[in-house]
């Protein structure tokens, strides 16, 4: 195949959560995508259980959190560590976490994915990575064992925690081994005597046992006297010992669905690029599950890279916006590592951790400890590190009620695009004549706040702005308390979304 012949302009490694989700941002900028994932089919295995506040959030901005909440439950609370949290609606319309399985997040997903365009390669595993100035090129095993060649513009490993991508672009995984196993399994309980056990402590380990639907629960043991080897399948039967040897019984269990192992290893890429090659989701991060965090920060990974990504494939951007990636993201999956490596040390049985968990437990009445592990949890309070001092400068916008010229909306309505916005709270003749060099790439929209303030997670109530620039991904690049300044603005303008298509006339 010659260097400069293309078949796609982005190639997708794993079809999970992040990869879909990453594919679905790059068709809606406008991006040929192909995506590759080595099974033969989707598994329907349930495997993560939910959605925090930030995910809702995301798709929100792109009109298709309907869907999800037509399947899922939103719960009232959720918990740190096996601790209570309460939430706050102020912080976002969406703060409480959907119960939603994996499986039927995949589902929607694809759904959305296909409607959108995407190509879909089953059977397909990436077994050599080849770059050069102009490309990559994938190397794939196909179910007929003969490789085929793919070249594109990028590749992204979204191919889970012993990603193939990483390893064949040479990025280290540094980390910490596991110290415990797990085991969970979706089985049928007929014995059960309550409907919902949630972690009960034991003298070996803990366990929690939940309805997923009429008949069928969710079972996770939890045993730190031994690690098990990677390797070894996870099995019914061991399911079932763990079980009694934990709560004495194994209430009849029976008709398992799906059973998995995980422990508490949790590993971070050095790096989330590597010339032409990216890492997002699990292939860049792996955690203990507490709290449920990991499809989340997959899946804000790839709303995080789609824009700039697309923006660098179609010309619009220097390839350096790619850097913004690791130096936004990364930082994002170390502080859930060191959150979730918390959360597993007040696992294990013992009076030490019993009088630690005692104490932990009192210090959650204070309002600002429970909104401090609550901002850990569903990602609201995130801030990337965003040249601006307002303090909406990098954190996600809030979705605000605003009156325009065609009535009634929100801010995350004008996201549904994937496209920027620049909103014009207070019909500012310096922010229209700034934004015309980019229109054809940034969407000028002049309304008015239904709100003199915006409450902000992590910083309370302020002043609602007279302009801010949004990236497509919900952050804010730029905003004004008061009279803009045209000439900050057109440098973000500029840092994140290339060059103008004619010189307004740098302020």
């Amino acid at each position: 195949m010659a260097e400069g012949a293309m078949d796609t302009d982005v190639v997708i490694a794993g079809a999970g959560p992040t990869g879909l989700m990453l594919a679905c941002e790059l068709r809606l900028a406008g991006v040929d995508v192909i995506l590759v994932d080595r099974l033969p089919r989707r598994t329907g295995e349930s495997r993560a259980g939910g959605i925090h506040a930030r995910t809702q959030e995301v798709l929100d901005q792109r009109g298709i959190l309907d869907r999800f909440l037509a399947v899922g439950e939103v719960q009232s609370v959720g918990h740190f560590a096996g601790f209570w949290l309460d939430f706050d609606d102020a912080e976002s319309r969406h703060s409480r976490p959907l119960t939603i399985l994996q499986s039927a997040i995949e589902r929607l997903l694809e759904e959305r994915a296909a409607e959108l365009g995407v190509r879909v390669r089953w059977s397909s595993e990436v077994c050599g990575v080849h770059q050069d100035e102009a490309g990559v090129t994938v190397e794939l095993r196909t179910a007929e064992a003969v490789p085929s060649l793919l070249r594109a513009r990028h590749l992204v490993g979204c191919d889970g925690g012993r990603s193939t991508v990483r390893k064949l672009a040479g990025i280290a995984f540094p980390g910490t081994p596991a110290t415990m196993t797990a085991l969970c399994g979706d089985v049928e309980l007929p014995d059960l005597p309550e409907d919902y056990i949630f972690l009960r402590r034991c003298p070996t380990g803990h366990f929690s046992v939940y309805d997923l639907e009429p008949g069928c629960y969710r079972l996770i043991t939890s045993e730190f006297d031994h690690v098990a080897d990677r390797a070894e399948p996870a099995t019914f039967e061991q399911l079932r010992e763990s079980l009694i040897r934990l709560a004495g019984t194994d209430w009849g269990m029976r008709n398992p669905r799906w059973v998995s192992r995980f422990g508490d290893a949790a590993r971070q890429a050095s790096r989330y690029r590597a010339g032409r090659v990216l890492l997002a989701g699990d292939a860049a991060h792996i955690h203990y599950p507490a709290g449920g965090q990991g499809l989340n920060v997959g899946v804000q990974d790839a709303v995080n890279l789609g824009w700039k990504l697309a923006s660098v494939v179609r010309g619009r951007a220097p390839e350096r916006l790619l850097d913004s990636y690791h130096a936004e993201r990364h930082p994002v999956a170390e502080r859930v590592l060191h959150n979730t490596r918390a959360q597993s040390a007040l696992g294990p049985p013992g009076v030490q951790i019993d009088a630690l968990r005692d104490v932990f437990a009192s210090l959650l009445v204070f309002d600002d400890v429970n909104r401090q592990l609550r901002g850990m949890i569903t990602a609201l309070d995130i801030r990337y590190p965003v040249d601006g001092d307002h303090p909406l400068t990098g954190r996600r916008v809030p979705d605000a009620d605003l009156k325009g010229s065609d009535g009634a909306t929100r801010v995350y309505e004008l996201l549904h695009a994937a496209r920027p916005v620049l909103l014009d709270l207070r019909g500012s003749a310096e922010v229209g004549a700034a934004a015309g060099g980019w229109a054809d790439r940034v969407d000028l929209v002049e309304a008015r706040s239904e709100d003199d303030r915006w409450h902000v997670p992590g910083v309370g109530e302020i002043p609602a702005p007279a302009a801010l620039l949004i990236r497509p991904d919900g952050h804010v690049a730029w905003a004004a308390a008061g009279a803009p300044d045209a000439s900050a603005l057109w440098s973000a303008l500029t840092t994140w979304f290339g060059r103008p298509r004619r010189s307004p006339g740098r302020p």
